[in-house]
């Protein structure tokens, strides 16, 4: 399985923010813009808390089991493997969606906001892409804590626990 990479979350998150920023701008040409949902920043930070969750969960039980404490619980190697594949999945999707609205409140900021509901409109797209990144790094970090151990005699780079 491969790494994820920081500069392919960040181009996708520059590319839907670019496309959301024009997009939002010919939409309110030819009327009022859709609104952001309330619960948009809500999903996102539950994925971001299940996903450090999960993390940390795996990273006290891999601890445990190099420790060799008695009773310790293994992890399933397929187990950590769904957590990477769900991890870097949410990681892409956040990228995107906070992209989305990253270009929806620049464009809010940009056009003003001294109409209440552009306020709120803002406060809540910018919410989004506040927990949008922490869904990336929540996720980010539970690739780090599945990664094998690097061999010694090989040298290379770590790959995800697989």
């Amino acid at each position: 399985m491969k790494q994820l990479r920081v500069r392919v979350l960040f181009g996708l998150f520059a590319v839907a923010g670019v496309l959301a920023w024009a997009g939002a701008r010919l939409w309110d040409t030819f009327g009022t813009l859709p609104r952001v949902p309330v619960a948009a920043p809500i999903v996102l930070g539950v994925i971001a808390a299940v996903l450090a969750a999960t993390a940390l969960s795996l990273r006290a039980r891999l601890k445990a089991q190099r420790e060799r404490r008695p009773g310790a619980k293994g992890v399933d190697p397929m187990l950590a493997a769904r957590a990477v594949v769900f991890g870097q999945a949410s990681a892409l999707v956040a990228a995107l969606v906070a992209g989305m609205y990253g270009g929806t409140f620049v464009f809010l900021l940009l056009d003003g906001l001294d109409a209440g509901p552009r306020r709120d409109q803002a406060i809540y797209s910018g919410l989004s892409v506040v927990t949008g990144v922490a869904v990336v790094v929540a996720a980010l970090f539970l690739e780090r804590v599945c990664r094998l151990p690097e061999d010694e005699d090989d040298g290379g780079p770590k790959a995800p626990a697989v």
